[in-house]
């Protein structure tokens, strides 16, 4: 059911110890001249060497890099960015403008209807409260009325 433990004891094993050697560090070579023909055939010329030699060929003058155009002092995408910007913050002032132009509009309306729940309810506690007491009017007490052909008789 278990598995046969192996007796307790000290193995030899073989043990490989690598030890790393150093890499010489890589030199970028410069990028190689690339002749180009030139337009013309250019004159051939000698050079004497000082152990005496002669070397003959034709001298290649080195390849001239164009002439960089003059740039504009701030790039096109700077200026972009820039009035990008200017946009964004022009659109974020007319929102702030109109959410506080909404926002008072919104006090405004519910102070109107405040007031006019004040006067109303105003006008109605007049209205009960002045019908307990006289009126100035002319008070008739009828006890026995008698109505004959659409005349009252008192």
């Amino acid at each position: 059911m278990y598995p046969e433990h192996a007796p307790h004891g000290r193995y030899e094993t073989a043990v490989d110890v690598h030890r790393p050697t150093p890499m010489a560090p890589v030199v970028m070579a410069p990028a190689p001249l690339v002749p180009v023909q030139p337009g013309a055939v250019p004159s051939v010329a000698s050079v004497v060497l000082p152990d005496g030699r002669v070397v003959t060929g034709y001298a290649i003058s080195p390849m001239q890099p164009e002439p960089v155009a003059a740039k504009p002092a701030v790039s096109r995408a700077a200026v972009n960015v820039a009035l990008g910007g200017v946009g964004f913050l022009a659109v974020c002032g007319g929102l702030l403008l109109l959410t506080t132009f909404i926002a008072a509009l919104t006090a405004l309306i519910t102070q109107l209807i405040i007031l006019a729940a004040v006067i109303f309810g105003g006008w109605i506690a007049v209205q009960i409260f002045s019908a307990s007491g006289s009126k100035g009017g002319t008070t008739v007490n009828i006890r026995k009325a008698v109505i004959k052909r659409n005349r009252f008789y008192s």
